[in-house]
């Protein structure tokens, strides 16, 4: 089996090793020749992202047939009701079909969280919840996708774990090898 590198990345950054001279990369943080990563988070999330240096392994990772669980923190606008809940629960329709039903419940803001920059927009007039969500596949842009589906836009996305690997004692920025 291949080595595996966790990487805990900050927002803003792009999930390639390639400069596109706009936005940070993989490269400004980590200097390990062939290592790619399994997966990818956009620009505009945060958290989880596994690399490795074995193919086979980096298949089995993303593939949606092993449907590893990936665990999302989401802060969304407005307060999460039990409605909008089940629905997530369910599954979602969205433009390109049916999600899987997700694992959805409210939490508190995550103790460890690290301040974003730049920070959320924050309104006044509006409260904020934290939800956890767990999916197992990944469609693009999905979590977003799906908590707009039912009301509630995402604000912040942080991907806490895919599978077994998970951002504890991970810093911003950081990474370790597994």
């Amino acid at each position: 089996m291949g080595n595996i590198l966790l990487f805990n990345k900050p927002f803003g950054v792009v999930c390639q090793f390639s400069r596109d001279g706009i936005h940070p990369t993989l490269a400004d943080y980590i200097a390990l020749p062939d290592f790619y990563p399994a997966g990818r988070l956009d620009t505009d999330s945060e958290g989880l992202l596994v690399l490795t240096d074995d193919g086979m392994l980096q298949h089995r990772i993303t593939d949606p047939k092993h449907k590893l669980a990936k665990t999302y923190w989401v802060q969304v606008e407005g307060l999460a009701s039990e409605v909008a809940l089940e629905k997530l629960r369910a599954g979602v329709l969205l433009k390109d079909g049916m999600t899987l039903p997700a694992e959805a419940e409210v939490m508190v803001e995550p103790e460890q969280l690290w301040s974003r920059t730049p920070p959320i927009r924050e309104r006044k007039a509006i409260a904020t919840s934290w939800l956890k969500l767990i999916i197992r596949e990944g469609k693009n842009r999905q979590v977003r996708r799906m908590t707009a589906a039912v009301g509630l836009p995402t604000l912040r996305l942080i991907r806490y774990a895919i599978g077994e690997w998970n951002l504890d004692g991970l810093a911003q920025g950081a990474w370790q090898k597994r």
